[in-house]
This record gives structure tokens, C-alpha cells and sequence, in this order.
């Protein structure tokens, strides 16, 4: 079996030399929390499938139940239209295989969405993701690769929080909303489609967010257990609602681009 994801060679490849210095007992622990041969079997098993199709099988591993509706609000996939499909972002792994798989299937594969460069590692998720490392050099590329994916002919699917939800004031809700989505969708003429999808992580995960938020850490912790998260939400069923496309003609001058961010996010959240 290939190891597609070896937590040894990621530290080397980040840390160089100083790599060795991490106490074994530490590699161990992070080979376990992201689920290092859990994860790497089914990369193997699922080798011969890449985009839509990985994605449904992941869904399948994973043992999910989709409840969809408004699956009519649909825009249909042969109307000649573009458009840029919006989600709130619960579980930050999950979620987004899973509505790439319902985008995916009903536009034949022609979607595309902006992720961590680190799940580039993922042979099957690669062909539908133009990579983001907001930390790095990519990060200066953003603007560039943002532009790309709109002057594509492919669907956009986008989380606008960038990070998964985090609990604020006792409530399961997304950090607010950037206003990319807004401007590049009123410049190349994209209605805008809200999903929201409904789910969570455990408290725990949402206790290691706010530690690190409070303490003012510039690397985010809490994605380190995402992966343990997705295997804790194995086998239940998650409410996906799809309302009506949004005109881009909407987002107006009356309002700024973050403003109207906050009204697509309002709109997400009454599905």
C-alpha cells in the first residue's frame, strides 16, 4: 500500500532538519489523531477514482446520509450559466466532500473549490481544488488563483468563512464571511446559490478553537483534529438545504461587498 500521507516526511518537508528534534511520542500522537493508516487505506483502495467520483465514494466510506432540499433550486446544468455555489462550513472536511459530491454529479464535474494546499496531497481531490496556502507563497497567489477559478468555465463552490465553524456565544455559526465571493461573482456575472449545511463537531474541537483563539496562536491548532472529527461524524445524517439563486445584479452599490457577504450569510443561515 502507498502512503499518501506519512505525518514523517510532512515534518521534514516543513521543519527540515529540525524535524528530528519532535519527541517521537508526539509523531505518534499526530499519526493518530489524523488517522495516518485509516486515511491512507482508503486513498489506496479508492486510487482509480479522481473528482466527482472519489468524492461519492467518500461519501460512501464515510457512511453519510444526505438529506437534500430544495434540490429544485438547482439551477439547471444546461442553461449556459455559471454560478457560484456558497455553504456555511460546520465540520471543515465532511461538508465540503460532501456537497462537492451533489454539485459535482448534477454539473457533470464541472466545479471547482479553493482549498488548503495541504489536501492537494489527496490524488482524487485534486483535479476539482485550486489550492490555497494563505501562510506561504501562495498566499501572495491568492488574488491570482481566486481569478482563475472565476475565468474558468467551471462552477464555483466556496466556504466564504475560509475556516470552519467555530461555537461564538454558545452557538454552532461560521467566523464572518469574506467578501471575495461578492465581488469576483458581480465582475463575472455569477448568480450567487446559498446552501447551508447542517452539522457539527464535537465540543471538544470547539474547546481547542477558542484556547487557541485566546491564546493568539498564528497556527491553527484546532485543524490538526479535523480529520479526528470526520471519523466521529461516520455514519450520520446531515440536512442539506439549497435555496434560490441570488441574481448578481443584486449586490448593488447600496451596500459595500462585506455587507452583502453578511446578507448572502444571513440568508444561509434561514435555510
Amino acid at each position: 500500500m502507498e502512503k499518501t500521507i506519512d505525518i514523517d516526511k510532512i515534518l521534514h518537508d516543513k521543519m527540515g532538519d529540525k524535524a528530528g528534534l519532535v519527541p517521537r511520542f508526539l509523531v505518534k500522537w499526530l499519526k493518530g489523531i489524523v488517522h495516518e493508516d485509516e486515511v491512507n487505506r482508503y486513498l489506496w483502495e479508492s486510487r482509480d477514482k479522481q473528482g466527482t467520483d472519489w468524492l461519492e465514494e467518500c461519501v460512501r466510506y464515510l457512511r453519510m446520509t444526505l438529506e437534500i432540499e430544495g434540490a429544485e433550486n438547482l439551477p439547471p446544468k444546461d442553461d449556459g450559466r455559471l454560478y457560484t455555489f456558497v455553504s456555511n462550513h460546520p465540520l471543515g472536511g465532511a461538508d465540503g466532500v460532501a456537497l462537492g459530491a451533489v454539485i459535482g454529479r448534477h454539473y457533470d464535474g464541472k466545479f471547482r473549490y479553493l482549498v488548503n494546499d495541504l489536501l492537494m496531497s489527496l490524488p482524487g481531490l485534486a483535479p476539482v481544488c485550486i489550492p490555497i496556502n494563505k501562510t506561504g507563497k501562495q498566499g501572495r497567489d491568492f488574488p491570482r488563483m481566486v481569478e482563475a477559478g472565476f475565468t474558468s468555465d467551471n462552477h464555483m463552490l466556496m466556504f466564504p468563512a475560509g475556516l470552519c465553524s467555530r461555537k461564538i456565544n454558545g452557538e454552532i455559526h461560521d467566523l464572518p464571511w469574506k467578501k471575495t465571493f461578492i465581488a469576483k461573482s458581480v465582475e463575472y456575472q455569477r448568480d450567487v446559490v446559498p446552501i447551508h449545511f447542517g452539522g457539527r463537531n464535537s465540543d471538544k474541537f470547539y474547546r481547542i478553537a477558542n484556547i487557541c483563539k485566546a491564546l493568539n496562536l498564528k497556527f491553527n491548532v484546532a485543524m490538526l483534529f479535523l480529520v479526528d472529527e470526520m471519523y466521529k461524524n461516520v455514519d450520520k445524517t446531515f440536512r442539506v438545504s439549497i435555496g434560490k439563486p441570488i441574481p448578481w445584479q443584486t449586490f448593488d452599490k447600496s451596500r459595500t461587498p462585506a455587507e452583502w457577504a453578511q446578507y448572502v450569510e444571513d440568508i444561509v443561515y434561514t435555510l
